[in-house]
């Protein structure tokens, strides 16, 4: 089974060309889709000179945002499986194996990559208490209106048989990309399977992208996709 990576990059310029070198290192098949966000800090032209077999690119000609990115990827996907990867350094390729496998076995259609399990409780690779409470608290929330029992609802690492990915109809455009596919994927009562994976979370000041208000806009598109079902 051919496994497509699709890569969000919004000015990502320092990681960017190391993130796709460590992805290619990986031995699965795979293709590796990348889509430049309209950046402004010289990324685009970084992804330009990345060579490779079976890697594609697109470049939006206006910042659109992380859901819209994912939405233009999909449309190149040509794997029975896909893999959502943040262009940054935070999470690790060499994981890669162990999320698929379930797909490949045919456990489920669904697979989180957690963070949180089966790490220690005092062992936190999360940057400051304040995103470890604000991620608990969101995918306590998210539990509860999905009639889910995830540990990290809101990992970067979500994995799919492409079937019933694309069964999904995705609006959202930038970071609510999370909670609206995690509504989505239990209105289609599909079973998500989590497996723990490696964090190295980053800082504002390092690149981290996501803001408080982005947890008070996760929270509404929670209740509009989950409570509602809009």
């Amino acid at each position: 089974m051919k496994l497509s990576i699709i890569i969000p990059c919004y000015n990502e310029k320092q990681t960017i060309e190391k993130i796709v070198s460590k992805i290619l290192k990986v031995k699965i098949k795979k293709e590796i889709i990348i889509i430049d966000d309209f950046s402004n800090d010289g990324s685009s032209e970084i992804i330009k000179k990345i060579s490779g077999p079976n890697i594609k690119k697109i470049f939006h000609k206006k910042n659109k945002g992380k859901g819209a990115a994912i939405k233009s990827g999909t449309k190149l996907v040509s794997g029975e499986i896909i893999l959502i990867q943040d262009a940054d350094l935070e999470y690790f390729p060499s994981d890669y194996k162990k999320l698929i496998y379930p797909i490949k076995t045919n456990r489920t259609n669904v697979v989180y990559g957690s963070r949180v399990l089966g790490r220690k409780k005092n062992n936190s690779i999360f940057i400051s208490n304040i995103r470890i409470l604000g991620n608990f608290m969101l995918t306590k929330i998210s539990n509860f209106i999905n009639n889910q029992d995830l540990t990290d609802a809101h990992t970067c690492y979500k994995v799919f048989n492409s079937k019933t990915f694309k069964k999904i109809i995705l609006k959202e455009t930038d970071f609510r990309f999370c909670p609206e596919v995690t509504c989505k994927l239990s209105n289609l009562n599909e079973n998500i399977l989590e497996v723990p994976i490696k964090y190295n979370g980053r800082t504002v000041e390092k690149g981290k992208k996501i803001r408080l208000k982005d947890a008070f806009l996760a929270l509404f598109c929670l209740i509009k996709y989950g409570l509602l079902k809009i």
